[in-house]
């Protein structure tokens, strides 16, 4: 590539939440300036977090204080610059957002379709201000990391005229969470940003068709990129045996507890699984982000757990750093998220199978691609609890299987699924659109 190129990567921090989104812009951003990309990862709303080396500018563009306090407070539209730059100063948020803050779907709809309307929302400030900044750093290539953020794009377009790319990895997710006309109408200015996207991401064949549907928008706009993750830390898994000479046989969750991602559904099918005597030593292990609005949620869980006698049989971990995360992995002997959402990509399903840990998954989403690719687990019903505890069943009974699979999802990653080959194939799709 040209030493004058350079690619802006708008990523979305979201708030002190380690979130899938940001972990593979960051894994992707790294992994391009290793091969040699002039790429510039900027957060938007918050800085991002993140368990690997964290490779983002200190700056954050539509700050998230300043764009929450020009939505509800008019006279907030009309201060002065120097005023924006304080309130968007990266260490402010990060104190404003130390604890968490409020990104449940729900609540998030006027201020969704506002900044999708861009100049005409009441952040136009904020687009303003983006579009200057911009322009000062004369980048070749954007990239988005969805389309919820894409609201300046008609104003870039118009100060800049360079190609576009957009990420779509859940922006579905969030908006069917949306209330009523909400939704709809951000989806309806969305479909009316189709026209100043050049191209469109999407880790996995399902979900190009499924955002083709979704948005309208034409099949040959959208181009699939694997999904990859970076496997420095993880090759202290390969060469040692993927199961455990001692100790329980140990279940896996790992993902955001939140009813979307089915902990729920694992919870049960742990119930029932323990009130069989040959499951005696089964233990389950949680982690992942509880936020806010799924306090009460996640308490449900454990109130069940509890009540059925099994308090003491599991663990949550909680957020864990990437340490604890590593050390977690190597605890299990199979990792199971029954998503009731279609996941459109399953970032932690490729962590556990770097470590040699098998699957169990729901039949929907990217799923049956990835483990159609990669030999690496068990498809369960989707939606069927007696499936997917028959397939948890057959993996803790079946120990050579259990090493079959956790081998052959490690070799998935490390040859085919590692952050490199996912560079690789996203800078052929950059220099297409370069030229």
């Amino acid at each position: 590539m040209s030493s004058k190129t350079k690619i802006i990567y708008l990523t979305a921090g979201a708030g002190g939440m380690y979130c899938g989104s940001c972990l593979h812009d960051n894994a992707l951003a790294r992994a391009l300036i290793n091969q040699g990309w002039d790429v510039q990862l900027v957060p938007t709303y918050t800085p991002i977090r993140t368990d690997e080396k964290d490779v983002s500018v200190d700056h954050v563009l539509f700050g998230g204080i300043n764009v929450f306090i020009q939505q509800k407070i008019p006279l907030f539209r009309r201060l002065p610059m120097f005023v924006d730059r304080f309130l968007s100063a990266p260490w402010l948020i990060r104190r404003a957002t130390a604890k968490a803050i409020d990104t449940d779907a729900a609540t998030l709809g006027s201020l969704a379709l506002s900044m999708l309307k861009g100049m005409d929302g009441y952040q136009r400030k904020e687009v303003r201000r983006l579009c200057q900044w911009l322009k000062n750093e004369n980048p070749s290539l954007l990239i988005f990391t969805n389309l919820l953020i894409g609201g300046c794009l008609p104003a870039i377009k118009r100060e800049l005229n360079i190609p576009v790319l957009v990420t779509l990895q859940g922006d579905d997710v969030f908006l069917d969470g949306l209330q009523a006309p909400y939704r709809d109408q951000c989806i309806d200015q969305m479909k009316q940003l189709i026209s100043q996207v050049d191209g469109f991401i999407v880790h996995s064949q399902f979900f190009r068709k499924k955002m083709s549907d979704y948005f309208s928008i034409p099949l040959e706009k959208i181009h699939v990129t694997p999904l990859g993750i970076d496997v420095q830390d993880y090759r202290t898994f390969v060469g040692a045996s993927p199961l455990k000479k001692n100790g329980d046989r140990t279940i896996g969750y790992l993902a955001r507890l939140a009813p979307e991602k089915g902990l729920q559904h694992l919870a049960d099918a742990f119930i029932k699984l323990k009130q069989q005597s040959q499951y005696a030593d089964v233990k389950l292990l949680i982690a992942g982000w509880l936020g806010p609005p799924n306090l009460e949620f996640a308490k449900g869980i454990w109130q069940k757990l509890n009540s059925a006698g099994l308090n003491g049989e599991y663990q949550y971990l909680g957020s864990v750093e990437r340490d604890e995360k590593l050390s977690m992995l190597g605890e299990l002997d199979l990792l199971c998220v029954p998503t009731e959402f279609q996941e459109p990509k399953g970032l932690y399903a490729l962590e556990a199978m770097a470590a040699g840990v098998p699957l169990v998954v729901p039949d929907h989403g990217a799923f049956p691609e990835i483990i159609d690719q990669s030999k690496a687990g068990l498809l369960f019903k989707a939606g069927n609890k007696d499936s997917l505890v028959e397939k948890i069943c057959e993996l803790l009974e079946d120990q050579p299987l259990r090493k079959k699979l956790g081998l052959l999802g490690q070799q998935f990653v490390h040859q085919e699924r590692n952050g490199e080959q996912m560079a690789l194939s996203t800078s052929a799709l950059i220099k297409q659109f370069l030229n």
